[in-house]
């Protein structure tokens, strides 16, 4: 799995709310656009991994929201994964506009089979401790 990834986006109008900034709930869709992208730049279609019986759920997510962004807005959606060994993955992302960071958050996935059981993930999304050979 890529350690570091980044994603470009333009903020969509229905992408806002009524006050005309981008409503809280989709910096969740941000993420989960930034984690496909990150296995995409890996040569790994997420479609692929589920037609092959990896499903990666959310189990936790956190936000910390630090500017609002608007209509129009250039974001940069940055990915980190920072762990992923056993059945558990952790990310941590950051929204910029230019320099300035909109938001913050982390989340954890699970790997389940098809029936909701956890297993263990495919060899290929591990990441290795720089400790481990």
């Amino acid at each position: 799995m890529l350690p570091d990834h980044e994603v470009e986006i333009r903020v969509r109008y229905y992408e806002t709310d009524a006050q005309g900034f981008v409503h809280h709930a989709n910096y969740l869709q941000y993420f989960e656009l930034a984690r496909v992208e990150q296995l995409l730049a890996q040569g790994c279609d997420y479609a692929h991994l589920e037609r092959d019986g990896f499903l990666l759920v959310v189990n936790k997510v956190n936000i910390h929201y630090l500017r609002p962004s608007r209509f129009g807005d250039t974001l940069r959606l940055q990915i980190r994964t920072v762990r992923a060994r056993g059945a558990r993955i952790d990310h941590q992302y950051r929204v910029l506009r230019g320099e300035e960071i909109i938001a913050e958050g982390e989340s954890t996935l699970a790997c389940v089979d098809r029936e909701g059981r956890v297993q263990r993930l495919p060899d290929f999304l591990i990441v290795k401790d720089k400790n481990e050979s």
